[in-house]
């Protein structure tokens, strides 16, 4: 079982769901953590009878809402049935969640933002505390991107036990990307038809980093989920 963090004020969820998809189409087992203070996949992943904690399926995904950590949800669910999945994707907005999820260094983690400083200075804040080093990859949400503004980011980074990767990963910010992942919400279905062309590269180098699977494999996952 590997735990994947993606830390960070921005919204996450969604684009953490289209990559659990691609994982599951791998053959792989994928639980998706929501322990963020927003809880959008309350709202966003379709539920019978949602109670204050519940897991359910949404497109071959386990995801668990409700728990403010993984430590809770193991709890909930058991040490053996939490060993079963090959993924755990964790959406954490809080000091609290990195904690309780008890993330490490060797672990795979990622800081996931846009440039507007809300979402860079509160992200940054969520690290604050930690008192073991971490590390973490850059996803960028940013339209155009330049040197100065990743050169902000490591400037409020600097006294935080961070360790950079040397991969960044790019997401355009992109109004048309919005609309699709808008209607996607209302059918209740994870589709890549429309997405733009930057927004699928990015999740496939996103599952690459993930997986070390080959490209040509996950765009052919992408390709057929097109269809």
């Amino acid at each position: 079982m590997e735990k994947v963090g993606f830390i960070g004020n921005y919204d996450k969820i969604d684009f953490i769901l289209y990559t659990a998809k691609i994982l599951t189409k791998l053959g792989k087992k994928v639980l998706v953590l929501d322990t963020t203070l927003t809880q959008k996949t309350r709202y966003i992943v379709p539920v019978i009878n949602p109670t204050l904690s519940y897991i359910t399926v949404f497109e071959d995904i386990d995801v668990a809402i409700g728990f403010k950590t993984l430590e809770q949800f193991t709890e909930y669910i058991g040490e053996e049935q939490h060993l079963q999945y090959d993924y755990i994707l964790i959406d954490i907005d809080n000091h609290q969640g990195i904690i309780g999820t008890q993330l490490k260094i060797t672990d795979r983690n990622y800081f996931v933002t846009a440039f507007d400083l809300y979402s860079l200075k509160k992200g940054i804040e969520i690290l604050n505390n930690l008192t073991e080093p971490l590390k973490l990859t850059k996803i960028l949400f940013e339209k155009e991107m330049t040197q100065e503004d990743d050169e902000y980011l490591d400037f409020l980074a600097l006294g935080k036990k961070i360790v950079w990767s040397d991969q960044t990963i790019y997401f355009p910010i992109e109004n048309g990307d919005n609309l699709v992942i808008a209607e996607n919400q209302k059918l209740e279905k994870i589709k890549f038809k429309n997405l733009s062309t930057q927004y699928k590269s990015a999740i496939t180098y996103l599952v690459m980093d993930i997986t070390a699977e080959e490209e040509k494999i996950i765009k052919n996952i992408m390709k057929n989920l097109d269809k």
